[in-house]
C-alpha cells in the first residue's frame, strides 16, 4: 500500500472529523479520550482552525497519513516545537482498519528522514504501557526508552503508566 504524509489543510476538516469519529472507541482503548466536546462537529472545526493557525506559525505540524486514493489512514503530529532547543514532541494514530500493516513505521521513518529540514534535532514521545505496538514503532525508528512513570493511572479499567522515549538526529 502506498501512503503519503501530507500537512493538514482546511479542506481535510470533514474527512478528518469522520476519521476521528469512526476510530474513537479504538483510540480510546490505547490513549486517554479527548472528551465528548471534541466530537461535536462545530467544536471540531474550531479546534481544526486553531491547529492550522499553529501550523502556519511553525509552532506545530499536523500531518495526515493518506493512501493513494486520498483516504485518511491516520495522523502524525509534531507539537510544541521549541526552535531554540530544536525540540518537538510527536504523537500519531493509525485507524483500526489499517493497524498491523506497517503504516506507522513507514510514515515515521519518512517523517524522520526530513525532520532536520524543519530545524528539529530531537523528538520526545509518550505512550502507555499497554500500547506495545506504538513502543515497537518508536524503537524500530531509533527512539530510545527514557523512563516510565512511577505512578500509574486508571484507563478503561486498567492500571497504566506513561512510557517516555527520545530520538536524536
Amino acid at each position: 500500500m502506498k501512503v503519503t504524509l501530507e500537512k493538514l489543510q482546511q479542506a481535510d476538516a470533514i474527512k478528518l472529523y469522520e476519521f476521528e469519529l469512526e476510530n474513537r472507541d479504538y483510540f480510546e482503548k490505547m490513549v486517554p479520550g479527548r472528551g465528548e466536546e471534541y466530537y461535536n462537529l462545530k467544536t471540531f472545526k474550531i479546534r481544526n482552525e486553531a491547529l492550522l493557525d499553529e501550523q502556519a506559525k511553525g509552532l506545530s505540524y499536523y500531518y495526515l497519513i493518506k493512501n493513494e486514493k486520498g483516504l485518511i489512514l491516520g495522523r502524525m503530529n509534531l507539537v510544541d516545537i521549541d526552535k531554540s532547543r530544536q525540540l518537538a514532541y510527536i504523537g500519531y494514530r493509525v485507524g483500526e482498519a489499517y493497524t498491523g500493516k506497517g503504516i506507522a513505521n513507514l510514515v515515521l521513518r519518512l517523517l524522520l528522514s526530513t525532520i532536520s529540514e524543519q530545524g528539529i534535532e530531537q523528538i520526545l514521545a509518550k505512550t502507555t504501557t499497554n500500547n506495545l505496538a506504538s513502543q515497537k514503532v518508536l524503537e524500530k525508528n531509533g527512539f530510545k526508552h527514557v523512563s516510565t512513570d512511577e505512578e500509574d493511572f486508571e484507563m478503561n479499567g486498567n492500571r497504566l503508566k506513561f512510557v517516555y522515549y527520545k530520538w536524536n538526529n
